[in-house]
């Protein structure tokens, strides 16, 4: 059924009766007439169900198998206490469930499948037999690992001597077991009572009589149904589960269940595609008799749309932040049927509900009485009134004096009737009893919907007048981006990405036209030959305060700053502090994962040292050559800043900017927080912001290539320092094919290659221009490759004086192998999210030097001696140059 939006006689997605001559004629029962060609459905959906149980049954492999490794004494006592009760059972028995389990194993599969064929579902047969086959291999793998490189705990947990032969060993998973369990769950047995219980019982008394003959153990049982499991739930989610999403005939028969008789039925297009999925399929549906329908059709693929955003939310947000991500069927159409029967009792103009059902077992539907008119959205600004905007606002106060929150409040879920009344729709994300917290996100998110189309001003002017103005400023704290729909958060984004724009055309026109000015004066002061510093320096300012006044005459406030200051107006003492409702944010959860990783292996590896004699021992003339090399590195780093900026910028500040960078990279990461500083630095030195950003970016771009051709040369280096040939190692020779590849994949993808050209291309429409007065300079350009230069050679010489202050002649490694260690350990950091690269660094640096030969007694005192001189003892210094910079007007 192709989506249909605006209906002749009606806009924006709610038809108008009078355009459907279907609705009164005679005779036209029992005809499914839906309007255009129904879209086609896609046969297989993968549902985010499927990939939660996957990574649920993951985790619980990981978990059986950690506490078979670490808690040993537990897994004995469980052994023998089941061994103890099922040794105890009547030798009939035993036998008696042997042979019933051995023939039903084998029977229910092919049983089962047989009646799906009779059904003609052999689709869920094939993913059966595919999840079988892959469970079997799953199996095969872990025997092999279990039996060659698992720890002698976890084998001991899953394995036992075999009764037939003392000498072998039971296998750890079942390699008929497993594949059968993945089939059975693949199928959707589990959703069958009759042959779910079949199933159960074959399973126990399998388990049952290999308990009781030792042929298994109870850690094995566990796996091997583990394993059974999760290969299934991956395997739908791979291949996607049978499409049983209802049709539009579906729902005119559905309909027919609950006393309609329905004519024609046509779809109603979404607003926003992003949210359209939480807000279900909405139909226009005419009868024979009465007035029209508005039907909304929830299903289980549609309901986990939007699925992994929510459970992000859920976790990164408190938790009156959001509603819950799992939600059943059934659950949602008892949440929407209660609010819309809510809002009405409450006195707001909310659709009227008048029946619901089921739609098979995947699929519920909500009939609504016919709403027509046009949403927010649709409405052109000249009849958005103020007497609108109060009547909207009257709909909102109704909601909360019954407390519900409904938690969407945009421009296409506020609906405008031929008449002018408002009507609530869309209230299936809603919330009764809603906390203060929920009722002041409403309004907040209510005023940045208005001030959208209205302006700040009109929008809290309307609040102001029907809410009041203690109510208006409660909101405040809540006027924050992460506290609005995904929606008006993009729309945000979009509005600030055109201010940014529009502020960066007239800083550029306000240069350009003092371009003459400066052309003119330049040509006098070559006819005088007499360059006057002084009335340079002036023209400089003046060109400098030109440009600010530019871009202050340009810049624009957001829409929630105009909000604020139109409630301050009001009341000026109202709370402005923006409330915490995140409880983690993305950066930290990366940084926390990313820390814990480094710390972990840092750990391993430092439990196998003694530290004591290694200090002892330690070669102190080399720890303060290290030292001084990492003093060394805030000139070369100076330097190579320097040498891109073609004004004069003081020196020994810039030396200091740079010692305030390791602090601050500290708290950002490395790839962030140096560029942020030099360019605040840049331009509080007299850089015009645009030839600030420029200079940065021509630093980083420089050091980028150097670092990479270093990267190679040392390479090339260290695979023929210990050869006679001059042919490169294979990793040189791995590392260039690979990067190959990656430049063909790149090139080859439209939307991979449109993103690195739109990178690259912002990136050198001010970087080039900036390079070109560089090259004017050439002892600019001497200064500003040679400090990189210099600023690789502290860095890698301060490496080498660490492992040279633990270490000795015989555990010595070459500068070459030296170089390529940090160039890779440095290119990590820097891509690493945590501040300062923590733990990506170490991690690598620790790996390569064990890689090239260093033991790591020696490598791991080295690494955490380098990384101590150049990102944890510097941090005082650069707090202390930071706060002094800063208190000078620096930064």
């Amino acid at each position: 059924m192709k989506q249909q939006g605006a209906h002749p006689g009606d806009t924006e997605g709610t038809p108008d009766a009078s355009s459907h001559p279907d609705t009164a004629a005679p005779g036209a029962a029992h005809i499914d007439e839906v309007e255009g060609d129904e879209p086609l459905l896609p046969a297989r959906v993968h549902r985010p169900s499927d990939l939660m149980r996957l990574l649920a049954g993951v985790l619980a492999v990981v978990v059986l198998l950690a506490v078979a490794a670490f808690a040993h004494g537990t897994t004995s006592g469980l052994e023998q206490d089941i061994n103890k009760g099922t040794g105890q059972a009547p030798d009939l028995l035993i036998k008696i469930a042997g042979l019933a389990s051995s023939i039903a194993i084998l029977l229910v599969p092919v049983a089962f499948a047989i009646e799906r064929l009779i059904k003609r579902d052999g689709l869920r047969i094939a993913d059966g037999v595919l999840a079988a086959v892959l469970a079997h291999g799953v199996t095969l793998a872990t025997d092999l690992w279990v039996a060659r490189a698992a720890p002698d705990s976890i084998q001991e947990a899953l394995t036992q001597p075999s009764p037939g032969d003392i000498h072998a060993l039971t296998d750890p998973v079942h390699g008929y077991l497993a594949p059968v369990i993945a089939y059975m769950t693949a199928v959707g047995m589990s959703r069958r009572p009759r042959w779910r219980a079949v199933l159960w019982v074959v399973l126990l008394l399998d388990a049952f009589s290999m308990l009781v003959t030792g042929y298994t153990t109870p850690f094995s049982i566990i796996l091997t149904v583990l394993i059974g499991w999760t290969v299934a739930y991956g395997t739908l989610y791979a291949v996607g589960s049978p499409n049983v999403r209802p049709t539009g005939r579906t729902l005119m028969a559905g309909l027919r269940t609950v006393g309609f008789r329905p004519v024609t039925a046509s779809r109603v297009e979404s607003g926003d595609a992003s949210e359209a999925g939480d807000r279900g399929r909405r139909y226009f549906v005419t009868l024979e008799d009465g007035p029209p329908l508005d039907v909304t059709v929830v299903d289980r693929e549609q309901q986990a749309q939007g699925f992994f955003y929510r459970a992000w939310r859920n976790l990164a947000l408190r938790g009156f932040a959001t509603r819950s991500s799992l939600q059943s069927l059934r659950q949602a159409l008892e949440q929407e049927a209660l609010l819309a029967y809510a809002a009405i009792a409450a006195g707001a103009n909310a659709p009227k509900l008048i029946a619901t059902s089921e739609l098979g077992p995947d699929a519920v539907m909500l009939v609504y009485e016919h709403s027509g008119g046009r949403t927010l959205d649709s409405l052109p600004d000249e009849e958005i009134t103020d007497d609108l905007l109060r009547d909207t606002w009257h709909q909102v106060r109704a909601l909360q004096s019954r407390r519900i929150a409904h938690r969407r409040l945009v421009g296409d879920a506020i609906l405008v009737d031929r008449s002018g009344t408002v009507i609530l729709t869309d209230l299936r994300g809603g919330e009764i009893a809603a906390g203060d917290l929920l009722l002041r996100m409403d309004t907040s998110q209510l005023l940045v919907t208005l001030g959208l189309r209205v302006g700040a001003e009109r929008a809290v002017a309307s609040a102001l007048s029907v809410l009041g103005p203690d109510t208006v400023a409660d909101c405040l704290p809540m006027l924050q981006p992460i506290a609005l729909s995904r929606s008006t958060r993009g729309t945000l984004r979009q509005l600030a990405r055109e201010r940014a724009e529009r502020e960066r055309e007239a800083v550029l026109e306000a240069y350009r036209q003092s371009k003459p000015a400066r052309a003119e004066h330049g040509a006098h002061q070559v006819v005088l030959d007499k360059p006057d510093k002084k009335a340079v320096r002036a023209e400089q300012r003046a060109e400098k305060r030109a440009v600010d006044e530019a871009m202050e005459e340009a810049r624009e406030e957001d829409l929630l700053t105009q909000i604020r200051h139109e409630v301050l107006r009001i009341r000026p003492q109202a709370p402005v502090e923006p409330a915490r409702l995140e409880r983690v944010r993305p950066r930290t959860l990366i940084s926390f994962i990313a820390g814990a990783i480094g710390a972990y292996f840092l750990l391993t590896q430092l439990t196998h040292i003694e530290f004591g004699p290694l200090v002892e021992n330690a070669e102190w003339g080399w720890v303060a050559a290290a030292v001084l090399f990492s003093a060394a590195s805030y000139v070369a780093a100076a330097m190579a800043l320097l040498g891109f900026v073609p004004e004069r910028v003081p020196f020994v500040r810039t030396v200091a900017a740079q010692v305030a960078g390791s602090f601050v990279k500290i708290v950002a990461p490395a790839a962030v927080g140096g560029v942020a500083l030099n360019t605040r630095f840049l331009q509080r030195a007299g850089v015009r912001p645009g030839l600030a950003v420029a200079s940065v970016g021509a630093s980083q771009l420089f050091g980028l290539g150097c670092h990479i051709l270093m990267l190679l040369a040392f390479g090339y280096l260290t695979g023929t320092e210990k050869t006679p040939s001059l042919s490169p190692s294979r990793t040189v020779i791995g590392g260039l094919l690979t990067v190959a590849v990656l430049v063909l994949v790149v090139t080859s993808v439209p939307f991979l290659r449109k993103f690195v050209v739109t990178r690259v291309r912002s990136l050198f429409a001010g970087v080039v221009p900036r390079m070109l007065d560089v090259l004017q300079r050439p002892q600019k350009l001497v200064t500003g490759i040679g400090g990189m230069l210099l600023l690789t050679a502290c860095f890698v010489m301060c490496l080498d004086a660490s492992i040279r202050a633990f270490g000795d002649e015989t555990t010595s490694v070459s500068i070459a192998s030296v170089a390529v260690v940090f160039l890779a350990g440095n290119a990590l950091g820097s891509a690493a999210p945590t501040p300062g690269g923590v733990g990506a660094v170490e991690a690598t640096l620790t790996v390569g030097l064990i890689a090239v030969g260093l033991p790591k007694e020696v490598a791991a005192p080295a690494v955490l001696l380098f990384r101590l001189l150049t990102l944890w003892l510097p941090v005082l210094p650069g707090w202390l140059a930071f706060n002094h910079l800063t208190r000078k007007a620096a930064l």
